[in-house]
């Protein structure tokens, strides 16, 4: 009986030193979240879309059709005007062009590497 009464004191316990923040708002969740679902975003959407018109088209076609891979940039901006999504948008936004910005850098740097390395 004393086993039970202290698993309950114990399970009350644990419940009042759960973090009542998860089920909020934090703003910290909110950038975070924003930010890595536009790296994401940025990696995997391209990917996908070109797989899918890869399997659904042939070759030639799926190459002329891959750039409306363009109208998904329609969703973050979307995001950013609706005012309940707006910080969550704008990160989002930032996690897209910080992802572009590192690709095109590397990208960049690998092939002025490689030029030179051919001279």
């Amino acid at each position: 009986m004393s086993t039970e009464q202290e698993n309950a004191e114990q399970a009350a316990t644990d419940d009042a030193r759960a973090p009542d923040w998860w089920h909020r708002d934090h703003p910290t969740f909110t950038a975070l979240t924003g930010f890595f679902t536009g790296l994401a975003f940025v990696i995997v959407v391209p990917g996908l879309f070109a797989a899918v018109l890869g399997l659904v088209f042939e070759s030639h076609t799926a190459e002329d059709l891959f750039p409306f891979v363009l109208v998904t940039l329609v969703i973050p901006f979307g995001l950013v005007i609706a005012p309940r999504t707006r910080r969550f948008g704008a990160y989002m936004l930032i996690g897209m062009v910080t992802t572009g910005l590192v690709i095109g850098g590397v990208a960049g740097l690998v092939l002025w590497y490689l030029v030179n390395r051919q001279s």
